[in-house]
């Protein structure tokens, strides 16, 4: 009887302590619940990169000045621009050989000095090099008959120099020639003073010239033919032996509002462009284009002239949308 009673008791405390230990579970099962809540609702009310809508629909996202600049974007001013029908070339630059002399020795011997060398700028008469005649023994002087730079030079110090080679060529490149190749359906449509525009390709922007010179005939292997742009070169910009590209202009206009074409991208099945609000917003603002040229867009509606956009690296600001709407979902 003793026994059964022992028996029930440690039922009854048994069964107490259960309860008390799963009440203890599902509290604190409720304080991580609530806790993640808090967690997740936080999460949600952070700031930074989340997409949101203005009063038009249009999505927008905060994004800071530092984190673009990091990732190469650029802003640039919507404003006015001259849209160009242009046709597009490709050219070389080359010293004007109305300004290379050969300088060639007036009798066979050993070069006795050097005093130049190739990139080295020379005025007129300056002393290249001095030569012992092997008719006379004497030595005399080979001078430099135009001011320039020495673009070649072909004799060394003791070497046997030859009437028969140029021992040094002088070019003056304050002007120097572009010679563009012109594809004969485009021959018609090219004349003599037309202005070009020429792009060396070097961040500084393009040169305007005329057309001087088109060549009669043209190349048999690449079915071009050539015509030519002279241009001042003062500060050595020009380097001849490098590509460009050309432009020449057939018409322009004028349009109010206009954009980089990087500057377009598709959202939603939308034409936009990214402008830049309120300090540290980006809008993804959905615009109509008119006109183009292979620079720029014409906005006809969306944009207005003074506002910023994103002009390079557009495709950067979209991917961090997607990200924060997927964020956001």
């Amino acid at each position: 009887m003793k026994t059964s009673s022992t028996i029930i008791l440690v039922a009854i405390a048994a069964a107490a302590l259960g309860a008390y230990g799963y009440s203890l579970l599902a509290a604190d099962k409720l304080a991580h619940t609530e806790h993640g809540e808090h967690a997740e609702h936080s999460e949600h009310k952070k700031p930074n990169d989340r997409v949101e809508q203005d009063e038009h629909g249009a999505d927008r996202i905060r994004i800071s000045d530092v984190k673009l600049a990091a990732a190469g974007v650029v802003l640039a001013e919507a404003a006015s621009a001259t849209l160009t029908d242009t046709l597009a070339f490709n050219g070389i630059l080359r010293a004007n050989q109305e300004a290379v002399v050969q300088v060639t020795p007036r009798f066979p011997g050993l070069a006795k000095s050097i005093q130049k060398r190739i990139g080295d700028k020379v005025g007129k008469d300056d002393l290249l090099a001095a030569i012992e005649s092997n008719q006379s023994l004497t030595v005399y002087e080979l001078k430099a008959p135009i001011a320039g730079t020495i673009i070649e030079r072909q004799i060394s110090l003791g070497e046997y120099a030859s009437e028969q080679k140029p021992a040094f060529v002088v070019a003056d490149l304050s002007t120097i020639w572009v010679d563009l190749s012109i594809y004969r359906q485009d021959l018609r449509r090219v004349r003599l003073n037309d202005e070009v525009l020429i792009d060396p390709d070097d961040g500084r922007g393009e040169i305007k010239g005329t057309i001087s010179y088109m060549a009669p005939i043209g190349s048999s292997e690449t079915q071009t033919a050539l015509a030519r742009v002279v241009l001042p070169n003062p500060d050595g910009r020009l380097r001849p032996g490098l590509f460009v590209t050309a432009r020449l202009i057939l018409a322009a206009r004028n349009v109010a509002v206009a954009v980089r074409r990087s500057a377009i991208q598709t959202l939603e099945n939308k034409t936009i462009v990214f402008v830049r609000e309120d300090g540290d917003k980006i809008e993804a603002r959905p615009v109509e284009l008119g006109d183009s040229d292979p620079r720029h867009v014409e906005i006809k509606a969306g944009l207005a002239a003074g506002e910023h956009y994103v002009a390079e690296n557009s495709f950067v600001v979209k991917a961090e949308m997607g990200k924060g709407e997927a964020e956001h979902d």
